[in-house]
């Protein structure tokens, strides 16, 4: 088994009164993508510079390809590449450029760097437009280049911070053919998005954020069955869904229902059967359902249940 490239044990961060991150503990393997999900305000970014050595630590511990990193430690960084949401290029440089200035900047010998932006010029794609400038650059070439700084110096570590904000599909899709030739290459990445479908797509285990404290962690899968294989459903109402609350839940296929102005959620087993008896159920109780979503077990419907909110609110 790939041994552990990042491991953080109990991360603590207070800011005054508000305590921002509560023991978390997270770790991820040579060659693993792990996902950290949370809604605004989780603490996921606090989590992340925490991770990188860039803030101050209350509490706990942060290893590195077997170094512990803190704010002062320098050659422990060297083993992370990261890669910030808002774009860190030069846009008057060309690639080739921007990548030999942030060589020179890691302190890369001029007798591997040429080589090594060669390399990383061909693993974003940008090998035929190294010698343009980088203004000229669609968003999402901007971003692969921003890519490619972060993994120039060839880290152990690749942080990606919701790579593929903004960026058109065809760019996006090569970001994410990207991250998932470094994880098959053996780099450990850790990836954070607000598209739940790049969770789905790329990360082996995904860990959900919320309120300062990892809520859940583990493959898809096992999320997944934290739900019990049950299927959402969302039932849009005319009336007050107060007198359907007590007879749905009775319903034998229902685990769960929680009542909203105008709508109720369920939590069902086996929706696609069900759906025509809790139609007539509402209707009996005297509730109008003006319309019906259903939603299968997913990670969404995972993240939904824990946190309450959907990914991107």
């Amino acid at each position: 088994m790939a041994g552990n490239i990042l491991e953080a044990r109990g991360l603590r961060k207070t800011f005054g009164d508000l305590v921002a991150v509560d023991g978390v503990d997270f770790h991820i393997a040579e060659g693993e993508t792990y996902g950290l999900l949370g809604p605004n305000g989780a603490g996921k970014t606090t989590t992340i510079s925490m991770v990188m050595g860039l803030l101050e630590r209350d509490g706990g511990d942060v290893v590195v390809d077997g170094k512990p990193i803190s704010t002062s430690s320098t050659s422990a960084k060297a083993a992370i590449g990261y890669v910030p949401q808002d774009i860190a290029i030069y846009p008057d440089l060309t690639a080739r450029e921007n990548l030999d200035f942030f060589g020179r900047l890691y302190g890369m010998p001029s007798s591997t760097r040429k080589q090594r932006v060669d390399e990383v010029l061909e693993i974003i794609g940008l090998a035929d437009r190294a010698g343009d400038r980088s203004e000229e650059y669609s968003g999402g070439m901007k971003r692969r280049l921003n890519i490619g700084i972060g993994l120039l110096h060839g880290p152990r570590l690749l942080m990606l911070d919701e790579p593929t904000v903004g960026v058109d599909p065809q760019s996006r899709n090569a970001i994410l053919e990207s991250v998932e030739r470094l994880s098959r290459e053996g780099m450990a990445v850790l990836y954070t998005t607000h598209y739940m479908e790049e969770a789905e797509r790329l990360c082996d285990r995904v860990g959900i954020i919320d309120q300062g404290q990892i809520k859940a962690e583990g493959t898809r899968g096992e999320l997944v069955a934290m739900v019990g294989g049950r299927d959402r459903v969302h039932l849009a109402t005319t009336d007050r869904t107060e007198p359907a609350v007590g007879p749905l839940q009775q319903h034998p296929s229902v685990d769960e229902v929680t009542a909203a102005d105008g709508s109720l959620e369920l939590l069902v087993r086996g929706a696609a059967e069900a759906l025509p008896r809790l139609l007539e159920t509402a209707a009996s109780a005297g509730v109008s359902v003006t319309s019906v979503d259903v939603v299968e077990p997913n990670l969404e419907a995972v993240f939904l249940h824990l946190t309450g909110k959907a990914l991107r609110d």
